[in-house]
């Protein structure tokens, strides 16, 4: 078998075996056998991520990809080049180049050390990479697998603001409105408030750089039909760039309730942070992005494109507490992420592997 069947047959055995989030037992135990049989020395943790071990000296070099996706099994075929599949893009062809770059990399005896993570949740809550943090990994630098476009390097993740506007009134008779604080309406006029918070270094005219909010779910009126409604919970989704942190939006948003408590003395409203990832932004100057600009060009004969995504990821969490250069690499198109037509081109696959192969060289040549 050459290199080239081996790499096209581990992505469709990855893709055949079903792994959304809670569900990575098969696929972590295919990884396993697949990881130790290329040379890597291979452990399970207790979340259920797989860590193999290979090489030694500097630099050490982290590389990681999530192996569950989202929920719903697409039939796996290869067609006019493209294989099909749930996971084609996000992103179990990320994770099929770094161990395909890794079996290279052994065989040849890569100049530092290599650590191949695969990890467990990324869709989820991702407990994974938290339980690999939790463990502090031996990087000096990080590559995470996620779909970038073979001519592409992600250096940027917007961080993630999950808010919980709940607002709660005395309730009356819908034919006397004007007597009672209404907490549907109460609700959206502190949303609209939080939905127009910027800051002073926001560039608005940019995507990436400023501030984007989005309601996911709304609760409310179940008072009954002549009721005022007393109680509304808003959940909201907002998106902040790397000037800004999580703490310093949910300060601005507590103002706005604080605002609007003095203005509608008899609504008692709350905020709530569920959920928050810190914005990442690396330093594109750096050995890791300079390895990776070199290994596009040589592989594709095309410059590197920087790419900086509105989206959040396992790196999120991994660079607040891990302070290392880092990137996010991987084929396919992001737009295909959770959808039916997933898919990924077989040759951007491929290209995709030989570029990480040069950027892990070069960059064990500069380290």
């Amino acid at each position: 078998m050459s290199a080239r069947d081996y790499e096209v047959q581990l992505l469709n055995r990855m893709l055949n075996t079903y792994s959304p989030s809670g569900q990575e037992k098969e696929i972590a135990d295919l990884i396993i056998v697949e990881m130790e049989r290329i040379g890597f020395r291979v452990s399970k943790d207790e979340v259920g991520n797989v860590i193999g071990q290979a090489g030694v000296g500097s630099p050490c070099v982290m590389l990681c990809g999530h192996m569950d996706t989202i929920p719903g099994f697409i039939p796996v075929r290869i067609e006019n080049g493209r294989i099909y599949g749930r996971g084609a893009v996000d992103a179990k062809a990320s994770l099929a180049i770094l161990i395909a770059a890794s079996a290279e990399m052994i065989k040849k005896g890569f100049r530092g050390q290599l650590q191949l993570v695969a990890v467990v949740d990324e869709e989820g809550e991702s407990k994974g990479i938290r339980n690999i943090i939790k463990k502090g990994p031996c990087a000096d630098y990080a590559v995470f697998g996620e779909p970038s476009g073979v001519g592409n390097v992600t250096i940027g993740y917007k961080g993630s603001v999950h808010l919980k506007v709940t607002c709660q009134t005395q309730t009356g008779h819908v034919a006397a409105p004007w007597l009672f604080e209404n907490a549907i309406e109460n609700t959206f006029e502190v949303w609209r408030a939080i939905a127009n918070i910027h800051f002073a270094e926001e560039d608005l005219q940019s995507r990436f750089y400023s501030t984007t909010s989005c309601v996911t779910r709304i609760e409310g009126g179940r008072d009954g039909f002549s009721t005022v409604p007393s109680k509304c919970s808003l959940h909201a989704d907002i998106r902040i760039p790397p000037q800004i942190t999580v703490q310093r939006f949910q300060d601005k948003a507590q103002d706005c309730a604080e605002q609007f408590r003095r203005r509608h003395p008899d609504a008692d409203v709350t905020i709530e942070l569920e959920n928050g990832e810190q914005p990442f932004e690396t330093d594109k100057s750096s050995a890791l992005v300079r390895a990776f600009a070199w290994a596009i060009r040589k592989v594709t004969a095309r410059p590197a494109v920087l790419v900086r995504k509105s989206g959040t990821g396992d790196i999120n969490a991994f660079a607040t507490a891990i302070k290392r250069p880092m990137i996010a690499y991987g084929p396919g198109n992001s737009h295909l992420d959770h959808t039916a037509d997933e898919h990924v081109s077989i040759r951007e696959y491929l290209d995709a592997i030989q570029v990480l192969q040069e950027a892990l060289n070069r960059l064990a040549l500069v380290d």
